[in-house]
């Protein structure tokens, strides 16, 4: 073979570079945003107000937030204002049981791949989350920790899913912290250890159990708090 036929033999292997345009750009940072809780439940979008904070023109906005409500991230209102869902006790519920089963399948799907690197930066994230001084870096850790696992799992299906549901459970989570932050620090960090521990020890059962129940001490919070937190129509009623 020569040098020419070689060289284009190795180009066919190789994929075009996409460019990242600023609807990309708007969206992965609000994606982000909501993913780690940054916003409580109905606030609005106003696209002006948007675009200037993130020097971009109203387009990238509008097409960044119309992705976010086909993903029922936000959810579109009248007069083409876009706002994040009300929390409702039916959507908790959902959440939480999607997540469970989701996340649980996808920790015992990574949990042969996992690797000492990767526990060590289990161990690490586990470290800033308890030392976090806010409530973002506190979010950040979290969802290290736990994307640490799941992309371990290399299932390209089933990781959109959990993105998509980590944005729709975001406000919730909010919600939660500002019930009961410290029991929100302490539970997290307690979970965590044991989610590390069954790695170690290579038990799927436990695994899935601890990370059940990491997931579910947020909807916990919510649900003890009483009914006059939600109200009949699946609104907040503090919102």
């Amino acid at each position: 073979m020569n040098q020419s036929a070689a060289i284009s033999e190795g180009l066919e292997a190789l994929a075009p570079i996409r460019r990242e345009t600023s609807q990309d750009r708007v969206y992965n940072q609000l994606r982000n945003a909501l993913i780690r809780g940054a916003f409580d439940a109905g606030a609005l979008f106003i696209v002006s107000d948007v675009a200037k904070r993130m020097s971009v023109s109203s387009m990238p906005v509008r097409e960044a937030l119309a992705r976010l409500v086909s993903e029922r991230a936000l959810e579109a209102m009248e007069n083409r204002r876009v706002r994040v869902p009300l929390l409702s006790r039916d959507n908790a519920r959902g959440i939480n049981h999607a997540r469970t089963l989701i996340e649980g399948e996808l920790a015992v799907q990574a949990l042969p791949h996992l690797t000492a690197s990767d526990l060590a930066r289990l161990d690490e994230t586990i470290e800033e989350y308890e030392t976090a001084q806010d409530a973002g870096a506190v979010a950040c850790a979290n969802q290290a920790f736990h994307f640490c696992i799941y992309q371990r799992a290399a299932n390209a299906v089933l990781l959109p899913f959990v993105e998509s549901l980590w944005m729709q459970a975001g406000p919730y989570i909010r919600a939660a912290a500002r019930l009961h932050q410290p029991r929100m620090l302490s539970s997290g960090a307690e979970h965590h250890r044991g989610i590390v521990h069954a790695i170690r020890a290579g038990e799927a059962d436990a695994l899935k159990a601890e990370l059940t129940a990491d997931i579910s001490r947020v909807f916990d919070i919510l649900e003890n708090a009483g009914n006059a937190f939600w109200d009949d129509t699946g609104e907040n009623a503090n919102g």
